[in-house]
């Protein structure tokens, strides 16, 4: 990387630093962000300690979910945080992202606590949704995070909707919908694309290409794995996924563009996922540990940004570790207050539903076992 400052260790914590991207944007339809990107020591930092975070807290969760304290579905993100720090190190929480399933350090970036994070994959009341969504269903309205869903490709056109209500209420913000690249075949994505460019709507749709749509490798499932050129009439750019000032550089371009009235961008962020598709899936069928092991060596998104703190002698080596000491413990509470936390009351089972119950009925896990609703509302 290049960097113009004359000396980073005297640098100030918010003095402006040059940084060269070192992996070329390709763009499509348009002309694509600048590859020297504007940054602070402050931030590279805490970029840095953003992403270790997350780091740590998906480690958890795999530790949490092997000894059975979280159950059901879990995909995790390891691997994948330079979009996530990177893109919230250019918007504010005024403006809007929705995710897929893989979405605990999506939570965590729109300002999220580890605690409602790991409460909720826990199930517990603590959670980001009062224990009743799971590891799928992250939702932090005061940030305009609208979640975490569960249906391949289903936050598509719920980021239109969101993007249509920043357009009409004519607010300078943008909405970001983030997705898979086995979801960019979905025909609900090409729907709202149309009708987002129809409508010049401030729609960003980032397509984080982990290269494998559960077990199928991108190559083996669509004709054009390029998906920045996926929206053809709509312009995109590919993005190095693995690198935050990059990814930031490209969505604070793109923001500037579609606030502009120009309509929606594809962003591809080439990314990588260590874990399996969800902790079901092992993640070593389909793919060679060489592979894994060939990623994390020469592109993780962490390391990375340890590099580059040393590489322009930001922070030494022991206040590196520091850093590293504090997010773990954060994670530790987190885990431990999550384990401390009450399961939700039955009474939450109808609290958002219709509370006329009389005569309402509920079948048990059982063919024979029924509940009466007013009995267990009480």
């Amino acid at each position: 990387r290049g960097f113009s400052a004359s000396s980073a260790a005297s640098a100030g914590d918010h003095d402006v630093m040059m940084i060269e991207i070192p992996v070329p944007f390709k763009a499509h339809r348009i002309e694509p962000p600048s590859q020297t990107v504007e940054t602070s020591k402050a931030e590279i930092v805490s970029m840095f300690t953003q992403a270790y975070l997350m780091r740590r807290l998906e480690i958890a969760a795999d530790v949490l979910y092997k000894g059975k304290f979280i159950r059901g579905f879990c995909h995790l993100y390891d691997g994948q945080e330079a979009v996530c720090v990177g893109m919230e190190a250019a918007l504010t929480k005024d403006d809007a992202i929705v995710t897929s399933y893989r979405d605990h350090c999506t939570h965590l970036g729109r300002g999220g606590t580890p605690l409602e994070v790991m409460a909720e994959l826990m199930g517990r009341v603590d959670g980001a949704a009062k224990g009743i969504g799971g590891s799928m269903h992250m939702y932090k309205r005061d940030a305009h995070f609208f979640g975490g869903n569960g249906i391949v490709g289903a936050q598509c056109p719920i980021g239109a909707g969101l993007a249509f209500a920043m357009q009409y209420q004519k607010k300078p913000n943008v909405a970001v919908a983030m997705y898979g690249d086995g979801a960019a075949n979905q025909g609900q994505l090409f729907e709202a694309l149309n009708i987002a460019a129809l409508w010049d709507l401030p729609l960003i749709y980032v397509c984080e290409n982990n290269h494998y749509g559960m077990g199928t490798a991108a190559n083996r499932g669509a004709k054009d794995p390029e998906y920045y050129k996926r929206g053809d009439y709509v312009p995109g750019y590919k993005v190095d996924g693995m690198d935050a000032l990059a990814v930031k550089q490209a969505i604070k371009y793109a923001k500037e563009y579609c606030v502009s009235g120009k309509g929606p961008l594809v962003l591809e962020m080439d990314t990588y996922r260590y874990h399996g598709h969800s902790m079901s899936d092992p993640g070593s069928t389909y793919r060679t540990r060489d592979e894994i092991t060939g990623i994390r060596q020469e592109r993780d998104p962490v390391e990375r940004l340890r590099k580059l703190i040393m590489e322009h002698s930001l922070l030494d080596v022991a206040e590196i570790k520091s850093i590293e000491k504090v997010q773990r413990k954060t994670v530790d509470d987190a885990v431990a207050a999550a384990k401390l936390s009450a399961e939700p009351p039955l009474v939450n089972l109808t609290k958002n539903m219709n509370q006329v119950l009389d005569h309402v009925v509920v079948r048990g896990v059982d063919s024979q076992t029924r509940f009466n609703i007013k009995d267990i509302h009480g």
